[in-house]
């Protein structure tokens, strides 16, 4: 049971780096969109983000995959795919010159994610806790039952 643990604290950290990662791409947007940084710079951090996260996020799918835990597989599988479907056409990089243009459906993008991800997130935090709790309580290896007292 204490592997399972592991396994939800490992899901609360990657869902936490693809929180920020999120969040980051938003304000980079958000920034440009305001007129704070210039086009070229705004893309380049964000494109610098983007293939970290596909991996975080391709990375967490497969762990849910090879543990068995089949809801969680299938709830990240659709948002995998989709990173997938974007690097293989080419397009999960932001262009300079059509940044503008594509500002106002990349922001709903990142929103969307946004959003994917904070349902994601209450739900680790969810498992995580009742996970700790139940190894707490069937802890067979407990000080009474191994004959200390």
């Amino acid at each position: 049971m204490a592997w399972e643990v592991f396994l939800w604290l490992i899901s609360f950290f990657s869902v936490i780096a693809l929180l920020g990662v999120a969040v980051y791409q938003l304000i980079c947007l958000s920034d440009l969109e305001f007129d704070y940084i210039n086009p070229y710079d705004s893309s380049a951090r964000i494109n610098a983000v983007v293939m970290p996260e596909f991996a975080i996020q391709g990375a967490l799918s497969t762990l849910y995959l090879l543990t068995w835990h089949w809801f969680m597989f299938l709830m990240t599988a659709p948002i995998t795919y989709y990173h997938i479907r974007l690097y293989m056409k080419r397009k999960h990089l932001i262009d300079v010159t059509e940044i503008f243009s594509l500002l106002n459906g990349e922001k709903k993008i990142r929103l969307v994610k946004l959003v994917f991800y904070l349902i994601l997130f209450f739900i680790v935090i969810y498992r995580l806790v009742a996970t700790a709790v139940i190894s707490l309580i069937d802890d067979d290896d407990g000080p009474l039952e191994s004959g200390i007292f």
